[in-house]
């Protein structure tokens, strides 16, 4: 058996003209052997089957493999059933072409273009940066409309429902309508799970997507790349508009966001539409927003006042004015803060904060608290006590006049 240089030498010395002889005898070579080169017309790899003892099962294996999605511990198993004697490892060699043959239809995907108005893409992102002294878990919602490209932003501390219905009301005033549907990547707090393969949705976002007018959609199962548009939207907020940045607030950050959607987003060349975000929304034709009314929902919790004029909501305490400690408020959850109301009057308005805080308006405290350093104030001492030197206030006297009756005797 010739190599592949050598076999590249017999043929290189036929081309110049040489005797096949004078080549048999000057490389050691059978001259059939050069022959069969020569006719050959170049060196191939001669393959060799070797009878293997999975060859018998060979039809089973194939149909079967499609079955368990060409899983060899399962196929080796139920092989020894059968009569099988051979290895795992000769089960995983003969079914990795058939795995490598389908590994295409897990990351291959068919890009999806939606038309004008038809679909918007929702999902959020997270990232930490500094807000004041603080270096925040910042959750970014991200609102992409799926033929402009024109995308909407706001920071929350948290990815509740209550956050999402928020981020989806200024989604729709920003862009001024509504898409006929919306995609989602199965977030929990969204889909519940799944039935005789319908999506079960949160029923208060079930009712918050009728009261809009939109229709909800969830990705299938572990293919997020469906949702593309979004994936990249997240990935060039956090990238492009939050990178290195610090803020005084989260208003500034939602001011910044907002900002940055407008002037910079908004502007840029996409890379896949080659317009402007701008230019193409001019095209989407979204239900309009018009004079809707916001989705009423909020999450209320009645407490009591404590003695130091604190409710307790969230594992953190807020205070409300000190003349209502002990009466029954009712508390009113939004997005980014809690409403505190005794019957209908709105008594406390705090942003939320952190699990185990306190967080004290000094204004609820007036009359309780004295500045430091200031000087107390003394009552007025009681004039009418009986019981004090008879009735009424002792009288203040000269003492001169006590004097001047020593040297008279008594006489004045």
């Amino acid at each position: 058996m010739l190599k592949e240089d050598e076999v590249r030498e017999v043929l290189s010395r036929i081309m110049r003209g040489e005797k096949i002889k004078a080549i048999a005898r000057e490389l050691g070579v059978d001259r059939k052997t050069i022959k069969r080169w020569r006719q050959m017309g170049g060196w191939h790899p001669q393959k060799r089957h070797r009878p293997r003892k999975i060859d018998g099962f060979k039809q089973f294996v194939e149909r079967r493999g499609v079955e368990v999605d060409w899983n060899a511990v399962v196929l080796h198993r139920e092989l020894l059933t059968l009569g099988f004697d051979g290895t795992y490892q000769q089960v995983q060699r003969f079914v990795q072409p058939y795995r490598s043959r389908r590994l295409w239809e897990k990351v291959a995907t068919v890009r999806f273009e939606t038309a004008p108005g038809e679909q918007a893409q929702v999902d959020f992102g997270q990232r930490k940066i500094w807000i004041g002294e603080k270096f925040e878990s910042v959750h970014l919602f991200v609102f992409t409309l799926g033929y402009s490209r024109r995308l909407f932003s706001y920071a929350y501390p948290n990815e509740r429902l209550n956050s999402l219905i928020d981020g989806h009301e200024r989604a729709f005033d920003h862009f001024g309508g509504v898409p006929l549907n919306c995609l989602y990547d199965n977030p929990r707090t969204l889909v519940l799970g799944r039935a005789d393969g319908k999506v079960l949705w949160h029923p208060v976002f079930a009712d918050f997507a009728r009261h809009w007018g939109f229709c909800p959609r969830a990705c299938q199962p572990y293919r997020a790349q469906t949702k593309g548009k979004i994936e990249s939207g997240v990935k060039y907020v956090k990238r492009n508009a939050l990178a290195g940045r610090r803020f005084n607030s989260w208003e500034e950050l939602n001011g910044w966001l907002l900002t940055w959607c407008e002037a910079i987003a908004d502007q840029r060349i996409h890379g896949t539409t080659y317009e402007k975000p701008s230019q193409r929304f001019l095209a989407e034709r979204l239900i309009p927003r018009q004079n809707h009314p916001r989705y009423h929902h909020e999450h209320i919790r009645i407490r009591q006042v404590a003695t130091d004029s604190l409710v307790c909501v969230g594992a953190a305490r807020y205070s409300v004015p000190v003349s209502y400690v002990g009466q029954t408020v009712t508390v009113h959850e939004q997005a980014m803060h809690y409403e505190i109301f005794c019957d209908t009057t709105l008594i406390a308005r705090h942003p939320k904060s952190p699990r185990h805080t306190v967080v004290m308006d000094p204004e609820h405290y007036r009359g309780l608290i004295r500045a430091k350093n200031s000087a107390a104030v003394l009552p007025p001492p009681p004039q009418w006590d009986p019981a004090y030197l008879g009735l009424g206030e002792v009288a203040v006297r000269d003492l001169g006049i006590y004097e001047r009756l020593s040297q008279s005797g008594g006489e004045l």
